[in-house]
């Protein structure tokens, strides 16, 4: 399996310890993706070799987190993996762009799943202008398909970059997703695919919040700012 790196980490699944698994290879090109080198990374590790990892961290973590990358493009070894981690009493999360609805049905028909957060990276029309790909519609089965599972907690989360997002986007996107969370993220510019994004300012974290708090109201669930100088917030 293609796998970028490994790190421990208290935010990426509320309120657990967890591994988080960087799984490389993405087919979509977003502008403002922050994990570039994931991309076409030929890093190859070996089942027993993540096993090791994750044995290594289980006492004192309380899951794991299969991100990337797009890590639905390596399906078998989430399988794999994610079996595992169940069968050691772990939870498991999934960080998903949410392409590949069939891939997650069945992981949902396997029962492998206990938390996600799906990427839902622009309004469903914009999908091409930020994304590169026509991919809307799978996203939005993704979303129908995790949200009619009981057992899967959803987080819906957005990136929002000042030239690709306005704030009219956000008020439309709220209104077409449905999650348990849904978190508005801070854009960075640093280390981005689109070199031209570099010199487009970092939203102000207090304007992302104020955002959050106008779209609450419009959202049937938590709704989070995460931001680098306040980490992850949840609006009251």
């Amino acid at each position: 399996m293609y796998v970028g790196g490994t790190l421990i980490s208290s935010i990426e699944f509320h309120g657990n310890m967890s591994l988080v698994i960087f799984m490389s290879k993405c087919p979509l090109a977003c502008r403002y993706c922050h994990n570039v080198e994931l991309l076409e990374d030929d890093t190859e590790k070996t089942f027993e070799e993540i096993k090791s990892e994750i044995d290594n961290a289980a006492d004192f973590i309380d899951a794991v987190v299969l991100s990337g990358g797009e890590p639905l493009m390596q399906l078998d070894a989430l399988i794999e993996l994610f079996t595992y981690i169940k069968s050691i009493g772990l939870k498991t999360k999934l960080d998903t762009s949410g392409i590949y609805p069939d891939k997650i049905e069945k992981l949902l028909d396997l029962g492998l799943l206990d938390f996600v957060s799906l990427d839902v990276k622009a309004p469903f029309e914009k999908y091409r202008k930020v994304t590169g790909a026509n991919v809307g519609s799978q996203v939005k089965k993704s979303m129908r398909l995790l949200n009619n599972d009981d057992n899967v907690h959803l987080e819906v989360r957005t990136t929002y970059v000042p030239t690709l997002h306005t704030k009219k986007d956000i008020y439309n996107l709220v209104n077409d997703v449905e999650g348990d969370i849904y978190t508005i993220q801070q854009f960075r510019n640093k280390n981005v695919l689109d070199p031209a994004l570099e010199k487009v300012e970092v939203p102000n974290p207090h304007d992302l919040r104020k955002l959050a708090e106008q779209i609450k109201p419009l959202f049937d669930g938590v709704v989070k700012v995460k931001t680098g100088e306040f980490g992850e917030q949840i609006i009251e």
